[in-house]
């Protein structure tokens, strides 16, 4: 069974609260069709892709030492430079947790599980 809470710097964070925070801050990035398989998200890629995906992990969060390691899976849209999308999404996550928890996190790893091409 896991755990579902993180201690950083000294405080409980329930991972749910982190998962959300670092989806928000995903999601708002332009060229993010969605993180893993939302259902908001899953919407908008069925309006520009033949076929959603499916089982994709979202985000996964865990605390070493007190600090926060994050994980989080992408579907993107076709056109968007995977280096500088990736930078963004770790820019924006890191700038979420920052604000919401207080500290920054100490890596922000981004995974581009799906590539959504627009609909022909």
């Amino acid at each position: 069974m896991e755990q579902n809470e993180l201690v950083i710097s000294g405080i409980g964070i329930s991972k749910n609260v982190v998962r959300a925070i670092v989806t928000a801050a995903a999601e708002k990035v332009e060229g993010v069709a969605s993180v893993g398989n939302g259902v908001f998200a899953s919407s908008l890629i069925s309006v520009f892709a033949p076929k959603t995906s499916t089982g994709m992990p979202t985000v996964e969060c865990s605390g070493e030492d007190g600090k926060l390691h994050v994980s989080v899976h992408l579907s993107v849209f076709y056109g968007y430079p995977f280096t500088k999308l990736a930078a963004d999404v770790r820019q924006a996550v890191n700038a979420a947790v920052e604000e919401q928890i207080g500290v920054p996190a100490e890596s922000v790893d981004v995974c581009i599980d799906n590539l959504v091409f627009p609909k022909e």
